[in-house]
Formats: C-alpha cells, sequence, structure tokens
C-alpha cells in the first residue's frame, strides 16, 4: 500500500512539473521586442492564406544586430497596410503583406525570398539591407517581379535589372549629398574617414563622399578602415584621424560600430564634429547606450519625427498609436517602408493590376507606372523615380541635440 502511494505521490509531482514547464517562456520563443512573424500571426490585418488578395512579400533582418532596421521596416510596411486595407484596398482588393527574416546574410535572403515565392508574393518590398538585396533582386529580375526595397542602398542593390526600385538614396547619393552639405554649410575644411572595408554601404559613400570632396575643396587628411572582425576596437582609427588635424569625421558605418566608436572617442577627449549616413539612424534607441555619447551627432536622413509637415504628423500620430510599445522603431527605415507600401499602391492603381496578373505581367506594368506616379510622402515629396530605380527628392540632415533628433 505504501508503495502505491509513493508512485502516486511520484507520479502527481511529474505532471505538475509537466504543466508548469509548459508556461515557461523557451529561448526560442519570439523575443518581447519583436513583432510576431509566424503564419499564424497575420500581418497587415489580413491573413496570410487569404485568396483573392493582392500579396507583398517583405524581407529583412527581424533579429539580429541589424533587427533596428529590420523591425521599423516590418512595422511600416504594416502600418501602410492595414490603412490600405480600412480604406478599401487596392484596386478594390485587400492587401495581405507577409514579413521573412533574413538577418542580414545573402543565402538567408535568397531562401526567403523561395518561401515567399511559394507563399504567392507578386510584389517584393525589400530586401531592407543592400547585401542581401543584391543577391535578392538577381533572382527578383530572373522571376521579373517587381522589386521595391526601403532601405537597400548600394549601387549594386538594384543593378541587376529594370525591375528594381527603391525608395532610400542610393551610396553614391549620400557620399555627395555628405560632401556637398560640409562645405557648403563650412563646417570643416579637413576631413577624416572612418570606414567598414568589408561592407559594401560603407565603402560605397566613402568613395563617392572622397571624390565629391576634391570637386568641393574639402582635404581629405585620412581615411581609416576596419572590418566586422574587427568593429570594436578603433583606438587606431581614432588617433590616425585626429593626428592628421581633421576638425570633422565622416562615420561611413552603420549605428552598432558607430556607438562603440563615440565611446572610445570620448575616453580618449577626442570631440570633432562627427558626420554619418542614414545608418546612424536608430543610435538612440539602442539598449543600453549613453545617448550623451551622440551628442552633436550630424547625419543624413529623409525622415525627422518632429518635422510639422501633414505627412509626417500623420504617419507620427498613426506608428504610436498602433505600436504604443515600439518607440525606437520609429525611424527612417519605417517611414521609408511606409512609403514604398503607397508608392506601390500608386503604381498598382495606375496599372490595374489585380490579385490575377501573373509575376511577370506585374513586373512589365508596375515597373512602367513606377516611372510615372508621383508620390507625396512621409520621406519626401512628388516623390518619383526614373527607368533605373532611383528616387527624386530632396535631402535631409538631422543633428542630436539635447539625447532629441531635429533638423539640422
Amino acid at each position: 500500500m505504501k508503495v502505491k502511494q509513493i508512485l502516486a505521490l511520484v507520479l502527481a509531482l511529474v505532471m505538475c512539473f509537466a504543466l508548469a514547464s509548459c508556461g515557461e517562456k523557451k529561448p526560442t520563443d519570439t523575443p518581447s521586442d519583436t513583432p510576431d512573424v509566424t503564419e499564424d500571426a497575420p500581418q497587415g490585418d489580413v491573413s496570410f492564406e487569404k485568396e483573392g488578395v493582392i500579396k507583398l512579400g517583405g524581407i529583412g533582418p527581424i533579429t539580429g544586430d541589424l533587427a533596428q532596421y529590420g523591425v521599423a521596416v516590418q512595422l511600416g510596411a504594416e502600418l501602410a497596410v492595414a490603412e490600405i486595407n480600412a480604406a478599401g484596398g487596392i484596386n478594390g482588393y485587400e492587401v495581405a503583406f507577409k514579413m521573412e527574416d533574413d538577418t542580414g546574410a545573402a543565402d538567408i535572403a535568397v531562401n526567403a525570398y523561395n518561401a515567399l515565392k511559394d507563399w504567392g508574393m507578386q510584389t517584393l518590398v525589400g530586401t531592407v539591407t543592400s547585401t542581401p538585396c543584391v543577391a535578392v533582386s538577381a533572382e527578383a529580375v530572373n522571376d521579373n517581379m517587381l522589386l521595391l526595397t526601403p532601405s537597400g542602398s548600394s549601387i549594386d542593390a538594384i543593378s541587376a535589372g529594370d525591375t528594381c526600385f527603391r525608395v532610400c538614396f542610393s551610396d553614391d547619393n549620400q557620399g555627395i549629398v555628405a560632401a556637398d552639405y560640409i562645405a557648403d554649410k563650412g563646417l570643416a575644411t579637413k576631413v577624416g574617414v572612418i570606414f567598414n572595408s568589408s561592407d559594401s554601404y560603407s565603402t560605397g559613400i566613402k568613395d563617392n563622399l572622397v571624390a565629391e570632396a576634391a570637386k568641393k575643396g574639402l582635404e581629405i587628411v585620412a581615411t581609416e578602415a576596419f572590418t566586422n572582425d574587427n568593429a570594436t576596437d578603433f583606438s587606431a582609427q581614432l588617433n590616425n584621424v585626429k593626428d592628421a588635424g581633421a576638425e570633422l569625421v565622416f562615420l561611413s558605418m552603420y549605428y552598432t560600430p558607430a556607438s562603440l566608436l563615440l565611446k572610445q572617442a570620448k575616453d580618449m577627449g577626442y570631440a570633432p564634429i562627427f558626420f554619418g549616413p542614414d545608418g546612424m539612424d536608430g543610435i538612440l534607441g539602442m539598449e543600453n547606450f549613453d545617448t550623451s555619447l551622440a551628442e552633436g551627432l550630424r547625419y543624413l536622413t529623409p525622415f525627422l519625427e518632429n518635422a510639422t509637415d501633414d505627412a509626417t504628423v500623420k504617419f507620427v500620430e498613426s506608428f504610436k498609436a498602433k505600436y504604443p510599445d515600439r518607440a525606437s522603431y520609429l525611424n527612417q527605415f519605417a517611414a521609408d517602408a511606409y512609403d514604398a507600401i503607397y508608392a506601390l499602391k500608386a503604381a498598382y492603381e495606375l496599372a490595374d493590376v489585380t490579385p490575377e496578373t501573373s509575376v511577370s505581367d506585374a513586373g512589365n506594368l508596375l515597373k512602367d507606372a513606377l516611372t510615372k506616379v508621383s508620390v507625396d510622402g512621409v520621406t519626401g515629396t512628388a516623390m518619383v523615380w526614373s527607368a533605373d530605380g532611383e528616387p527624386q527628392k530632396q535631402p535631409r540632415v538631422a543633428i542630436i541635440n539635447n539625447g532629441v533628433v531635429e533638423a539640422a
């Protein structure tokens, strides 16, 4: 009898433990600060599997070091899709948006593209970063699929063919605009550049800034490289640009290495003007980042949260209402994606593309329509696109003052 009682007690304890374990959050669960991208959680408020809808795919890093970009693009796109569906859809059809994670890697991005094709994607909003976009754009051209990247800025990102377009400025434009701004505003005459030589985004911007600087009478006193493998210690690069007499240092990189570099510059007492490309956007939202390190940092951006134009005010209010706990993702990448969806809406309506239109036929119709529409968006008014996929719009420069991003 005692044996039976002991066995019953053991069995009860095992069952209690199992029930408790079911409630634990596993390491593989979606982090609380990252939107759910599983098929059980529709994006854009329309079921992934619903028939007779326009299917737009998205690819970007929604996990990993670049997730600040990918999640922002996802949220911006979802917001636009939800608004469009609430207003009657595109050509009377609802829109489904599905985002796949590529962690910023080209091979994973290609797999994500194939998964979205199997799902029925008609047009791609992506990829988010440049290197994966190079690989995926080649696939899209082979399928004659319209690709509109919100933020893939390298020249090669959309050079694969005539169905590839972008919302953001290219690296060429960023380097040129930055050099022009530095010269025209008289910020400095001696400029140092620190860049990631293993990243096409960083090198593309650096190359064009250096070339334009020569035309504008700026002296590039030092160009210092680092790679992904040594992107934690910038003491040598900082000392070299300091010794060369750089009054302004252009940080041709993303915000993650920049956050470490700014800390090291402060520690060594070096305080030039720091200027960067749009990859700086999001630095204030980094977890545990001392925002005072970015005080005075200037960077290129098409979007300023505190701008007072009607489009920006509406976007900011709608974003905060839909995502009250995701304020750190309210940046230019979300704005680029938001504008990308509305640009596609304009092109779809001009070309009369429906869910029944084949991918290839839609590609032919949309690539022509995108060169004929004009979009008043959050990242620019009267935005137009040329046949090479490049947008035409005015750039902006932001500056961080007292922990707030303002127009420079």
